[in-house]
């Protein structure tokens, strides 16, 4: 099993940044995929950014150049700077790890962008 644990939300204002963070443990494999996802509210979750274990990087257009994903494969961790913030951006974060075709997910840490 594998658990996830987000940190580093809270409430910004626009044009600010936050640095989300997400530790993984348990049974960790070498080969895997990390991602961020968002989930606002009445909307579906949608995949805003990607990191292989080798560290090839893919981000959602809304975000491009805005985030960054960077991860730290000796604490299994993954992390999301977010600069220039807007409204739009406000949702609830969720880290996820896939390994084996099974996806891992954490319960989420929200990001509040106000105007």
């Amino acid at each position: 099993q594998v658990q996830l644990v987000e940190s580093g939300g809270g409430l910004v204002q626009a044009g600010g940044s936050l640095r989300l963070s997400c530790v993984a443990s348990g049974s960790i494999f070498r080969e895997n995929t990390m991602n961020w996802y968002l989930q606002a509210p009445g909307k579906q979750r949608e995949l805003v950014a990607t990191i292989t274990h080798t560290g090839r990087t893919n981000y959602a257009d809304s975000v491009q150049g805005r985030f960054t994903i960077s991860r730290d494969n000796v604490r299994n961790s993954v992390y999301l700077q977010m600069n220039s913030l807007k409204p739009e951006d406000t949702a609830v974060y969720l880290c996820n790890l896939v390994q084996v075709y099974v996806y891992y997910w954490g319960q989420g840490t929200q990001v509040t962008v106000s105007s």
